[in-house]
This record gives structure tokens, C-alpha cells and sequence, in this order.
């Protein structure tokens, strides 16, 4: 049997989670990664009074995901922005506050999909691993220029490469023959250069490489860096986030937010907290929630999958005494 096209990850479990907020009429929902829309069409159908603003970078994945979403007419508003860019998209729409928000990070069913996007190490494919084709370098532009030590960091930080040193001493080593184009030889060339022992365990060799190149191109660790905080901030009371994340350094990132969040922020001593030091959210998930051994089952995609989930509790308090 073949695999269906898209299978949106813990879908039953985002609905759960922001359903509280997205009752109402009026609600507006963002779904910050729309993809193929698997999970903004679960949104439109499940709370028929909500609104949705939806982002994407890729401009194939608007297409598509807008034809699955035409049937909710005016319902549903799709914009080519970049995740960081929510502020200023919210500000064009003229929406203040927003009762939900859904991340799915990472790399959408169609990009991987796609030979010739050039994410997916199982197939040969061009060296290009953008998310918008139309701006930024490539992953072979990367691999063909960077000095050596920048690539070394780039593998170590984003790939969690331990042998980053040995597959970069042999990518200048084949770049001075020839420029890499195809990922086929770059794969080969990471098989080449691991110790037999590093290749026996956590699947194929160069998942951490491809991983590490994507995040690089894309600059996903530094957009969800300025994103994440600007979600919490477009929430109304009572609005909430959920954020799927694929490996642990997006994780982490979103863990220090909502904990940053959830935390009081009065000096230390005071007998009573006021409330411009309270905390803003509530958790609403205990650590990271995993997907279930039926859903890794039905969709071999969510496996890595760790969703987190938070609620705007209160207003921030500036110190002047007003609110925004």
C-alpha cells in the first residue's frame, strides 16, 4: 500500500489543544508552516467560527495548500511570508490579537517528496534544499564555499555531527576536483569518510549532514529564534500555542520560551510578586509530548515529532503601568 501524500503530524492532539481558544466566533487561528494544509484544513472544518492566516516561504506549497483550501472561501487567508515575518503580516491584515497559533517545523511532505528540492539523502537530486526557490543560496553553494571551519561549525551546531572535522576535511578535498551539484556524491563521500563503527547505528549516515545544511540555507534555528516569542506576543489572553518540533535543537529553542514565559520574573526576596512580574503563560504540556507507537505506525514521519503547548495567561505589564 502506498503511502498517503500528506499526513498531518499529532493532528488530533493540536486541535485538542487550542480548541479552548478557537470556539468563538471571530477567532483567528495562524498556522505559521502551512505546507500542504493538513492542518490549517483540520482547523477550517473542526471550529467552523474560526478565521485562519496561514504563512509559508515555499510559494508551491501556497498553491497547493490553497486549492485544498479554496472551499472555505474568505475563511482562510494564505500569505508568502517567511514564520518571523507574523508581526508585520498580522499588521497588514490589521489583526491586533490572535486566539491560536500552530507551528509544524520542519521540512513539509512535498519538499521531501520532491526530488528535485534536493532534502531528501535517500534519491539523487541537485543540491538545493531552499525553501523558496527564488531567494538565498543553495546547499551546494554552501558546501562549495564556505572555509572550512564555518562548515565544521555548521555541521557540529546544526547537524550534531561528531565526525564534522573528517567530512569536512574530505568535502574541500573533493570540492578542489570539482564543485558538489548532486547529493548522490555527497552521500557517498560521507559514507566514505565515517569510521565503520559510526555507520551501524541511527539510520543513514548523512541524516545529520542534510539536516544541518537545510537548517543553514534556510537560517530555521534564527528565524524560530525571533518567531516563537513574536507568536506569545500576537496572543490574546486566553489564546494559545502549539509548536510540532522535529529535532532537539527547535525543541530546545521553543522549551526556553514557554519555560522563560511561565516563569516569574520578580527579583528575588520580595514578599509579594506584582503583577508586571507574573508569569504570562501557562504550560499546557507536561515537557515534550511524543506521538503515539499507532501514529508512528500509520505515518513513519511524526516519529521524530515533539510537541509543546502553552497558554497566554495575562497581558504583558510595561513599566509605566500600561499594558500591551
Amino acid at each position: 500500500m502506498t503511502e498517503p501524500r500528506h499526513v498531518p503530524v499529532m493532528l488530533q492532539r493540536c486541535l485538542d489543544l487550542l480548541a479552548p481558544a478557537l470556539a468563538e466566533p471571530g477567532a483567528v487561528v495562524v498556522d505559521a508552516t502551512l505546507g500542504l494544509g493538513g492542518h490549517s484544513e483540520a482547523l477550517l472544518s473542526t471550529f467552523p467560527a474560526a478565521r485562519l492566516v496561514a504563512l509559508d516561504r515555499d510559494p508551491a506549497a501556497l498553491k497547493l495548500a490553497g486549492e485544498r483550501l479554496a472551499p472555505f472561501g474568505e475563511r482562510a487567508t494564505l500569505v508568502h511570508a517567511v514564520y518571523d515575518e507574523l508581526p508585520e503580516v498580522l499588521d497588514r491584515l490589521g489583526v491586533p490579537r490572535v486566539q491560536g497559533v500552530l507551528f509544524d517545523l520542519g521540512v513539509s511532505s512535498m519538499q521531501l517528496d520532491e526530488a528535485e528540492r534536493g532534502f531528501a539523502y535517500a534519491q539523487d537530486a541537485p543540491l538545493d534544499m531552499r525553501m523558496d526557490q527564488n531567494t538565498g543560496i543553495s546547499a551546494a553553494e554552501v558546501l562549495n564555499t564556505y572555509p572550512p571551519g564555518e562548515l565544521v561549525r555548521v555541521l557540529r551546531a546544526y547537524g550534531e555531527e561528531k565526525f564534522a572535522r573528517k567530512i569536512v576535511e574530505a568535502v574541500v578535498r573533493e570540492r578542489e576536483k570539482e564543485p558538489f551539484t548532486n547529493s548522490a556524491r555527497l552521500v557517498e563521500l560521507i559514507r566514505d569518510a565515517l569510521p565503520q563503527a559510526a555507520k551501524r547505528t541511527g539510520g543513514n549516515p548523512a541524516k545529520r549532514t542534510f539536516q544541518a545544511l537545510r537548517i543553514e540555507v534556510n537560517g530555521e534555528l534564527a528565524v524560530l529564534e525571533r518567531a516563537i516569542p513574536a507568536a506569545v506576543s500576537a496572543l490574546a489572553v486566553g489564546g494559545r500555542i502549539a509548536v510540532l518540533s522535529y529535532h532537539s535543537l527547535e525543541d530546545r529553542l521553543v522549551k526556553q520560551v514557554f519555560t522563560a514565559g511561565a516563569s516569574h520574573t520578580a527579583p528575588p526576596g520580595l514578599p509579594v510578586v506584582p503583577e508586571r512580574y507574573q508569569p504570562r503563560l501557562k504550560l499546557l504540556t507536561r515537557g515534550a509530548e511524543l506521538p503515539t507507537e499507532e501514529e508512528i505506525a500509520d505515518n513513519r514521519r511524526a516519529a521524530p515529532a515533539r510537541l509543546r503547548g502553552a497558554e497566554r495567561v495575562r497581558e504583558d505589564v510595561a513599566d509605566d503601568g500600561g499594558r500591551r
